[in-house]
């Protein structure tokens, strides 16, 4: 079975109320059939943290649909989609949102324990070991079944090394739209991508 399947989703912010206005829109079509960890790299304001927010469905597509272990997010009790796929942002506090629909309509989850873990923006701390214990951290949950998203700006070196030391393919976002790498060297290749990562990347 596929473990996570973004099924053409799209995602359309828009303004005004009588002639609307598209603001911004992110396209996103990839799926995941095995256990890994997938690199998430973009600039600011890329559509990095809406991604995340559509695959554990806190955020609604305008069309489009993210099956995580062949449910759709979305049809699932709100209460229970962190059972699929959960959300760490930056202090590793999980992203809450909001019901559109209440449970008794929506079905159960059929996972115990998320299936899809996503950190966005971890902060790592380079002193103690911290580093090396949330390596060994993604690396078990990769040893348990599971797919692990980690999205970080190459803010410092380590950075870098860590995307490159534990992450088996990527995904680059760039004004709304995904591009996919089957690795570290394939990404770095991109012309866009060594244009973000900047020149220490190659180091």
């Amino acid at each position: 079975m596929t473990l996570l399947a973004v099924d053409n989703v799209v995602k359309e912010y828009t303004r005004g109320a009588f002639r609307r206005q598209v603001t911004f829109r992110l396209e996103a079509a990839f799926r995941v059939d095995q256990p890994e960890i997938v690199g998430v790299m973009g600039p600011n304001g890329s559509g990095k943290t809406t991604l995340f927010e559509l695959i554990t469905g806190s955020n609604e597509p305008t069309s489009g649909r993210v099956l995580c272990m062949g449910q759709d997010i979305h049809g699932v009790k709100a209460r229970e989609r962190d059972r699929l796929a959960i959300h760490y942002h930056q202090s590793y506090q999980v992203r809450r949102f909001r019901r559109r629909k209440p449970d008794f309509l929506l079905e159960a989850a059929n996972c115990d324990y998320p299936m899809v873990h996503l950190f966005d923006e971890p902060q790592f701390n380079a002193q103690d070991g911290y580093i090396g214990f949330m390596l060994e951290f993604f690396r078990r949950l990769r040893g348990e079944g599971r797919v692990v998203f980690v999205c970080l700006h190459p803010t410092e070196r380590y950075h870098l090394d860590i995307l490159r030391e534990v992450c088996e393919r990527f995904i680059f976002v760039e004004r709304g739209k995904i591009a996919l790498f089957p690795g570290y060297a394939a990404a770095l290749a991109d012309a866009r991508v060594a244009a973000y990562l900047g020149e220490g990347a190659r180091a």
